[in-house]
């Protein structure tokens, strides 16, 4: 009887998973494993026969000037927009969770807000913030007698990654706030004041208290916030710039999908994604590894 109850149970939980894992499997596994191989041939469209020549999609690569321009414009966004979107998000949470503010859920609403909105909604909001004759940034610098400095933010090539970079800024940083501020409500305040008593400032206790105790939770939002610049970069970028001017805000998400979608080149399209897919992997568990000493 004992037997049979475990044998109906195993029954009753493997068909329980059965679907999930077979949409799974169907709609992830089967497609990953249908671009990796795609991407050792050459390959123009649905009604062309794929041909196939080896590693040859991954070497014109590399000799490509403008996938290792849009690669370094990926690089510059994935080490400048985590680093300050981090920071600010967990310096705004210890401010508003140690001080005794009355409106904190009013700043946590506005703070969090820009995070659900649509990626295409902030693209367009922040294309006419940066517009060279009626955007906010140009018109406060008239107004604070700094007109020198107004420019066209979006098509210098020296300002446009910038400015790209404070719109994932600003999409992201509320988001992590809140993840944080959850962490941080769940130390135990008898920290903050036994700290207090011994002559700790608020800043000593932000790095030798909250940090600590939050590590686990940063080293998780580490992981997210690089490849979520991967992600949303590509929505960013296709709205606000289309990767120019001269390709300078051009990413490698970008440049995949013009090489698939507009000059139906499928089969290197694929080795690119198969490149992201590579480094997005060792990324992380490169920061998994550089964080874990910190963790115990």
């Amino acid at each position: 009887m004992n037997i049979n109850m475990k044998t109906r149970r195993g029954i009753f939980i493997a068909a329980c998973l059965l679907p999930g894992l077979a949409l799974f499997l169907l709609f992830k596994v089967y497609p990953t494993i249908q671009i990796f191989h795609k991407s050792l041939y050459l390959w123009t469209g649905v009604g062309d026969k794929p041909k196939f020549i080896g590693l040859k999609n991954f070497v014109d690569m590399f000799n490509d000037d403008v996938f290792l321009l849009a690669l370094r414009n990926t690089g510059f966004l994935m080490l400048i927009v985590p680093v300050l979107t981090l920071l600010i998000a967990l310096v705004n949470a210890s401010l508003l969770t140690q001080s005794k503010l009355k409106e904190k859920s009013f700043y946590r609403t506005v703070f969090f807000f820009p995070s659900i909105l649509s990626f295409v909604v902030i693209a367009i909001l922040w294309s006419f913030i940066y517009h060279p004759t009626m955007g906010f940034v140009n018109s406060g610098l008239e107004l604070l007698g700094l007109g020198d400095w107004a420019m066209a933010w979006l098509g210098d090539q020296r300002t446009v990654l910038w400015a790209l970079a404070v719109t994932l800024i600003w999409q992201a940083a509320g988001y992590y706030m809140v993840m944080y501020m959850a962490g941080i409500d769940g130390i135990s305040p008898d920290l903050y004041e036994a700290a207090g008593l011994d002559g700790a400032t608020r800043i000593q206790q932000f790095f030798h208290i909250t940090i600590p105790m939050l590590w686990e939770i940063i080293r998780v939002t580490i992981i997210f916030s690089i490849n979520g610049v991967l992600t949303i970069s590509f929505v960013i970028v296709s709205v606000m710039t289309a990767g120019g001017p001269d390709r300078h805000s051009e990413v490698v998400m970008t440049y995949l999908y013009g090489q698939a979608f507009t000059n139906s080149n499928f089969g290197y399209a694929m080795a690119i994604g198969v490149f992201i897919f590579i480094v997005s992997l060792l990324l992380a568990l490169i920061s998994n590894k550089l964080t874990e000493r910190g963790s115990h």
